[in-house]
């Protein structure tokens, strides 16, 4: 059991978000989520591809291309997802398919239950704007709870902030 006792230098952690696939959507929101219930004050600033993990609704894609660790427990051993399957009509569907099941199997949360707790755990969830208007999205196409800001936004937490990632 870990002594958050021992974690008392760190007081602040931000997360740039910039990618919006499923597999990708999970390390920022499990970190974020995670060091807020460790009392550690979180910003997560989502940008480019990562802005789509803010849409009300959510339709993560998940790609195998380019990610030769992708291993997939089946049949008592490991499958890796050779990156020539991703061109495949339907691959990235069906290995998304498998993820999700996968997860609901092994009772992981989902991206949405894990947004929801870092809403409830008053994660500060920043959309980009410039990202907003180059993807010709609004905030009415965004979850409620979230606000807007630009580079300069997340900068001023980011000089202050402890932790800083890059996801």
């Amino acid at each position: 059991m870990l002594d958050t006792g021992q974690l008392d230098n760190a007081k602040s952690m931000s997360i740039i978000v910039t990618k919006g696939t499923l597999d990708w959507a999970y390390p920022p929101f499990i970190l974020g989520t995670t060091a807020a219930a460790m009392d550690v004050e979180v910003t997560m600033f989502f940008t480019f591809y990562g802005l789509v993990l803010l849409k009300k609704d959510l339709d993560l894609g998940f790609s195998t291309l380019g990610n030769a660790a992708m291993e997939m427990p089946m049949m008592g051993g490991h499958m890796k997802m050779p990156n020539m399957v991703s061109m495949l009509p339907g691959a990235g569907a069906m290995a998304g398919k498998m993820m999700k099941n996968l997860m609901a199997k092994k009772g992981v949360a989902s991206i949405e239950e894990l947004r929801e707790a870092a809403i409830e755990s008053d994660v500060r969830m920043i959309a980009c704007q410039m990202t907003l208007d180059l993807f010709e999205y609004s905030k009415d196409d965004m979850i409620d709870g979230i606000e807007l800001g630009g580079a300069a936004t997340y900068m001023e937490t980011a000089l202050k902030s402890d932790i800083n990632l890059f996801i």
